[in-house]
């Protein structure tokens, strides 16, 4: 009885099998590998014979002998030069003879072209002998095209309980990349393989060789779905590896990169391969287009670390050739990024496969867009803050041509004023020669509505609602509700689970505050309660002393827990998140005063836009920094800066793996709490782990901001067109202008009028809304006027109607509300600051949290009108009142019995401390810096006697750093000054 062969040759058998029954590979013998050449000679030379016998023959190589071996020395010496890839697809010149090593995938219809597709050998080979120096050492199988190796295998099997980690420890440990076949360049892909999992990697380096994965995914997460029809992994062999596909990955995906250190000038080469997800993605975006045609929107969310630039590149350059009914479907591909980095890899990525440098232009100024397509150039990138310059000047000669925009990290501002300028520049437009006004007003919205004549393709990784409903699939309910979900989605669940980021929550840390104001005058004035807490809230954390106490916590954590622990190999970099370009030029000061204290060798950088005023000077970063703006992402790479403080920027789209640490002292919420702390997911080589510490938010707020973007996002429903018409309704009650004063404004305006023709309309709408209305009235008109021109601004673009009425109003809108003045609000919270002063401040680390987030689909609710309401009336207390309720809010930590422990640390401990020998005679004989060390010593024997009476205070001072470095200070300050007199103010609590 013949029994099911579940070893691991059982695995290969099945693999081969597959190639040569199923996808028409030809299985090779491992006798024909030529050890010091690294191809099968034997299909090397098969294929020459076919399909260039003259050369064989002019070039000598089809006998054995010194003009073969030259050959092979040639081809060796190409193939380490340029790598497999390149070869492959350029060939190589011998002599007089340029030598065709691959022939690539045949247009439609060219049938000798498909002859020669036709001719190229695909062949895999098992247990393949490639050692030169140890004969025994076998590969389990590995792939050729035209006798030159392409990828190798490694392949376990669960049931015999090895898995695929086994087969990647095998390629580190045993296989040695000094050997000709692992050498850089000289396959394209080595995988690991069990019936689970797929790894790769492109380049092995013994110990140091990075394997990723390359799996389909299951459930948002790692790994693949369980296969009903065979194997989980199958698809390797029954979809990657087809000669067709291989062919395309070959052709349009694989590719050696250089790299360039702008300092040292030297040049790194990286060579890539695609993942699965980006396979998958670029795919099926251009089957949907080429089938779809013209006009189809696509939302693709794809998390950070997806690898969204080369996604982006390779879609673009793919797209130049999509064809449909015999013609190129689109005229001009244009990228729009704010991202330095993808404009160079769109760049590069296309001169690799398209060889022609003519075919991408990077639009800059006014006009470039309109040159680059008179001059034929086929990609466009340019940024959303240039875009709309831009396509304003594009000529009507432009406007019937076809488009494919892509959009990097697309969010709601592609469906306002910006893409309402790109779609009427790039749109087709009537040539009437006398427009009225109803045309003028039919021509804008037009507009503001998503090209027909365009393809839209929107790349993020955290969708906002508006975008969703933007460039989203829409998706009827039962229940009549419309959701709206991406195209294509790799999860943050699934990059986190697959190594491709890091979880930036596993060890996120807050910090709570604890302060206690004090009164500075004698009589208790009133103050607007919520107002002054605010006012108190930003006094505190920009205090000198708070912004100095936590740049110490900061840095002594770094030191203490970043550095010492070696993290990323003892080159992990911190980032300090700050509210403001003041507060980042405080902890700039205070960080870089506590490092030399330290006697640290590091430094730290400051990052913030423009010019500031600093202790009576303008101040810039450059100046702060010494050295350009432009080195600042260079530099922090480099040794002596560890710190970046940065005020907004780099808080978004910036990407440094070595970024291990952040200190957060800036409130953060929803999409701007997961792109700020993403900052530090990027992996690399020995990284593990990175760590939080939030100075400002609670991790509660952090969890909620991040549920939504950690599987797939959707919207819940569209937003409801009916709340314009309630909008315009309202505002219409308020009587502040008449149908007739919009009219004659939009007409005016749009027949370019001058300005001193519109003014004296809307100021007479100016004058009935001061006038009419009260204080609540005005509060009310000027927030539903600015939510009518939000709304309808999203709205115009994606409904399928238009409403002319809409657009006068929305013009008129736009011109009324600069002009409306701001309702009169007296600060009932003014002097506030003048009437308390600083009793105390300091800090505390609370528990370490693993913020977990929900299995589930995000779900995100649909864009909301919002504006109106009414002024919010002052809640007046006394000072006294407002600053007991802000002390008890922030200044306390909870005791068993805590008047007993609040006398043990006022009256206690410094007479004990102070009474201790040791200290007083350094007290009396020494220095203050040895002082200190002789009370820390002094502080430290007294808490252990303390220990059996006061359990719960020793433990607080041995595990909580902050808590312990307040009570040293504390002590050592009444100490030292009153040698020995007991007594602590009543900053103790």
């Amino acid at each position: 009885m013949k029994q099911t062969d579940t070893s691991e040759k059982g695995l290969e058998s099945l693999i081969v099998a597959s190639l040569v029954t199923e996808a028409g590979y030809v299985q090779g013998d491992p006798k024909d590998y030529d050890r010091e050449h690294a191809v099968d000679l034997a299909q090397l030379l098969h294929f020459l014979a076919n399909t260039q016998p003259d050369t064989l023959e002019s070039l000598g190589i089809g006998q054995e002998g010194p003009k073969r071996t030259q050959f092979l020395h040639r081809l060796q010496g190409e193939i380490a030069k340029l790598g497999v890839i390149e070869v492959l697809r350029g060939g190589i010149k011998h002599g007089p003879a340029t030598i065709d090593l691959f022939y690539g995938t045949p247009t439609p219809g060219n049938t000798k072209a498909a002859e020669r597709f036709a001719a190229n050998i695909f062949s895999v080979t098992r247990q393949l002998r490639y050692s030169r120096n140890e004969p025994l050492l076998s590969l389990d199988l590995a792939i050729f095209i035209n006798g030159l190796p392409v990828a190798t295998f490694e392949l376990k099997n669960k049931l015999t309980k090895q898995t695929v980690a086994d087969a990647v420890e095998q390629y580190k440990r045993d296989r040695d990349p000094k050997e000709l076949l692992f050498q850089f360049g000289r396959c394209m892909v080595h995988f690991a393989v069990d019936d689970h999992e797929v790894r790769m990697c492109t380049h092995l380096k013994g110990k140091q060789s990075w394997f990723l994965p390359f799996n389909k995914g299951y459930n948002d997460g790692a790994g693949n779905p369980p296969n009903p029809n065979g194997l989980a992994t199958d698809y390797l062999w029954k979809e990657i590896l087809t000669k067709e596909r291989l062919t395309d990955i070959l052709e349009n995906y694989a590719q050696v990169v250089e790299e360039k250190d702008e300092k040292t000038g030297r040049k790194k080469r990286k060579q890539v391969f695609p993942r699965y997800h980006q396979l998958q993605v670029v795919r099926l975006l251009l089957a949907n287009a080429a089938t779809q045609g013209i006009g189809r929107r696509y939302l693709i969310q794809h998390s950070a670390g997806s690898g969204k630039s080369n996604s982006i590149a390779w879609l673009a350059h793919q797209l130049i050739s999509l064809r449909r009914e015999g013609r190129d479907l689109y005229d001009s591909i244009i990228v729009v990024t704010d991202r330095r980095i993808l404009d160079k890899q769109i760049r590069d990525t296309i001169k690799q496969f398209a060889q022609v440098s003519a075919t991408v232009g990077h639009a800059e100024r006014s006009g470039d867009l309109r040159d680059y397509l008179k001059a034929g150039k086929k990609i466009i990138i340019t940024t959303v803050q240039k875009f709309p310059v831009i396509l304003d000047e594009i000529g009507n000669e432009h406007r019937g041509n076809s488009f494919a925009i892509l959009i990097d990290e697309a969010h709601s501002s592609q469906g306002g004023r910006n893409a309402a300028k790109m779609n009427m520049a790039l749109g087709t437009s009537g040539e009437d020669e006398e427009e009225t006004v109803e045309d003028k007003i039919n021509t804008i919205m037009e507009g503001r509505k998503m090209l027909t004549n365009a393809s839209y393709f929107a790349f993020t990784a955290t969708p906002k609602n508006k975008t969703l409903e933007i460039f989203g699939e829409p998706d009827p309910q039962p229940d009549g509700t419309v959701q709206h979900h991406p195209f294509h989605s790799y999860s943050m669940k699934q990059a986190i689970e697959e190594g491709f980021i890091l979880d930036v929550l596993k060890h996120y840390t807050p910090v709570g505050s604890y302060y206690r104001l004090a009164k500075t005058v004698t009589d208790d004035p009133l103050f607007d309660a919520n107002k002054a807490r605010k006012k108190l809230r930003r006094y505190v954390e920009s205090h000198e002393h708070a912004i100095r106490e936590k740049a110490e916590i900061m840095v002594d954590h770094f030191h203490e827990q970043v550095l010492s622990q070696r993290k990323i190999d003892g080159k992990a970099r911190a980032m300090i998140i700050t509210g403001g370009i003041e507060r980042a030029i405080q902890y700039f000061h205070a960080v870089r005063d506590y490092l030399k204290e330290r006697k640290s060798p590091y430094l730290p950088i400051v990052a913030f836009s423009g010019e500031h005023e600093y202790g009576g000077a303008k101040v810039t970063e450059a100046t702060l920094n010494g050295f350009p703006s432009s080195q600042i992402t260079d530099n922090i790479q480099q040794d002596p800066y560890r710190f970046l403080i940065v005020a907004d920027k780099f808080q978004t789209g910036y990407d440094e793996p070595l970024l291990h640490t952040m200190y957060v002292d800036k409130k953060l919420s929803s999409i701007k709490a997961v792109q700020t702390l993403s900052r530090l997911n990027r992996a690399r080589p020995q990284k593990y782990d990175t760590f939080v510490l939030d100075f400002f938010n609670d991790s509660d707020i952090i969890q909620k901001s991040f549920e939504p973007y950690y599987r797939t996002t959707i919207l819940s429903n569209e937003t409801d067109p009916d709340k314009l018409h309630d909008l315009q309704a309202a505002l219409e009650g308020y009587q502040v202008y008449s149908q007739e004063q919009i009219d004659e404004l939009v007409a005016r305006y749009l027949s370019g009028a001058d300005r001193d023709q519109l003014d004296p309309i809307l100021d007479a709408c100016v004058a009935s809304y001061t006038a009419d209305l009260d204080e609540d009235g005005q509060v009310d008109f000027k927030g539903k006027a600015k939510a009518f021109g939000r709304t309808y601004g999203f709205l115009a673009s994606i409904l399928p109607y238009s409403n002319a009425g809409w657009e006068k109003l929305s013009i008129f809108l736009n011109f009324l509300v600069p002009k409306l003045p701001a309702p009169k609000e007296e600060d009932l919270s003014q002097g506030i600051l003048d009437a308390i002063d600083m009793d105390s401040y300091r800090v505390e680390k609370l528990t370490t949290r693993n913020i977990g987030l929900a299995d589930k689909d995000g779900a995100l609710d649909p864009f909301t009108s919002g504006g109106g309401g009414r002024k919010p009336e002052a809640d007046m207390e006394q000072l006294s009142s407002i600053l007991q309720a802000f002390n008890d809010q922030f200044g306390n930590i909870e005791w068993k019995d805590g008047d007993k422990i609040r006398k043990v640390i006022a009256e206690e401990i410094p007479s004990k401390v102070g009474a201790d020998t040791a200290y007083q005679n350094a007290m009396k004989n020494s220095d203050k810096q040895n002082a200190r060390i002789e009370h820390d010593r002094a502080l430290q024997r007294v808490m252990i006697e303390l220990l059996s009476d006061h359990t719960e205070l020793f433990k607080l001072f041995s595990d909580n750093p902050s808590f312990k470095k307040w009570l040293g200070d504390t002590i050592f300050g009444v100490t030292y000054q009153s040698a020995g007199r007991s007594g602590v103010s009543n900053e103790v609590r």
